[in-house]
């Protein structure tokens, strides 16, 4: 559906004349406010106590610094917890911990069934969990310790230390993950099954390395989801591709684009907007969830849906790219709180730094288009 990229994990953009007024903007005033409605997501205060826990720097090697130690951040939810209770462990992912501990329902719903103690690990070099403070991706030296060997390792011993702290060692333990989380906790089970008894690995692809399945099988899903809802819908978004490309070569084009994807400056390339078309329809369908969320950004229930029946409904003439200029603004603009787009140089509000790393030197997965 989209241009691919060589190598991407997860999760991770001249039109014909147009009056500005026939499409959807998503601000105050648009005409298509009786279509998209503002979000009203909570965010309540997460039920959690913060921990730091003394964590090794290397778990493999005799190293001089291989004892140096840097203080992991992991969350505590005992609500429900019973001594001799299961206790639920999320591995954590690329991110700040409470990014996920704020998106991971299913283990608080069933906390209280199993009388479970919730514990979130945050994974080193994320969020506070920085093995050399300020200084942690400063270079190959230092991030060399990040890898999801040395990662499953800090939470085999942490675990480990926690269930002898809470005089707990006969409670059994289940692992929880989504994602590369989700691929840390199959690991996990795999590699410490004297630790967990159980681990469950959401959307975890851990088949993507090697070839194992087919590479094109990511955005095959995606292109999936948006053809089930409306054809039509497809094929927009699949056109627009072939519109922004020849966009390349014309003298005016980026003016044009920052013109109508409403940047707060302007486009210094087209690529910036086509990695933003691609951001927002890949993230919504891997989120296209059946009730309000605010994971990835504030989405209404089944975006997807949102997403077609935006660009089914505006007039056929215009352009395929303005269209799916109109139905991407859902992903970045719901709320409708932002009066301009900053496409290029978005800060990264998730503390995602560390995944460029290792997608280049350990998770490598090829992704492409069929």
């Amino acid at each position: 559906m989209a241009p691919c990229l060589s190598f991407f994990f997860l999760f991770l953009f001249a039109f014909s004349a147009i009056p500005a007024n026939s499409l959807p903007t998503f601000f105050p005033g648009a005409a298509y406010q009786s279509l998209i409605k503002q979000a009203k997501i909570s965010k309540p205060k997460l039920p959690f106590k913060t921990h730091y826990f003394p964590q090794t720097l290397d778990h493999f090697t005799f190293q001089p610094k291989s004892s140096k130690l840097f203080y992991q951040k992991y969350l505590i939810n005992s609500d429900y917890w019973r001594k001799g209770a299961p206790i639920f462990v999320y591995t954590g992912n690329e991110g700040n911990i409470e990014w996920f501990a704020a998106n991971t329902g299913f283990m608080l719903d069933i906390a209280p069934k199993f009388k479970a103690l919730l514990v979130f690990i945050e994974h080193r070099f994320y969020g506070k969990s920085m093995p050399f403070g300020k200084d942690s991706y400063q270079s190959a030296k230092t991030l060399g310790y990040l890898n999801s060997q040395q990662a499953l390792a800090d939470f085999a011993v942490l675990i480990t230390s926690l269930k002898q702290n809470l005089s707990s060692e006969a409670s059994p333990v289940v692992v929880f993950g989504g994602s590369y989380g989700g691929m840390l906790a199959a690991w996990f089970r795999l590699k410490y099954p004297h630790i967990a008894i159980g681990a469950l690995a959401s959307s975890a692809p851990i088949l993507q390395f090697d070839k194992l399945i087919p590479w094109s099988s990511f955005y095959d899903a995606v292109s999936q989801d948006f053809k089930d809802v409306s054809l039509n819908c497809y094929q927009v978004i699949k056109g627009s591709w072939a519109e922004l490309e020849a966009m390349s070569t014309q003298k005016q084009a980026l003016a044009e684009l920052s013109k109508t994807f409403r940047t707060c400056k302007s486009l210094h390339s087209t690529a910036s907007a086509r990695d933003r078309l691609r951001t927002a329809f890949v993230y919504t369908a891997m989120v296209n969830y059946p009730t309000k969320a605010d994971f990835m950004k504030p989405l209404p229930a089944y975006p997807v849906q949102k997403m077609c029946k935006i660009i089914d409904k505006i007039l056929s003439g215009a352009t395929k790219l303005s269209r799916a200029f109109a139905a991407a603004s859902l992903y970045y603009n719901y709320s409708r709180s932002e009066n301009c787009f900053k496409i290029e140089h978005e800060v990264d509000g998730h503390g995602l730094h560390g995944w460029d790393w290792q997608t280049c030197t350990e998770m490598v997965m090829p992704m492409t288009c069929s």
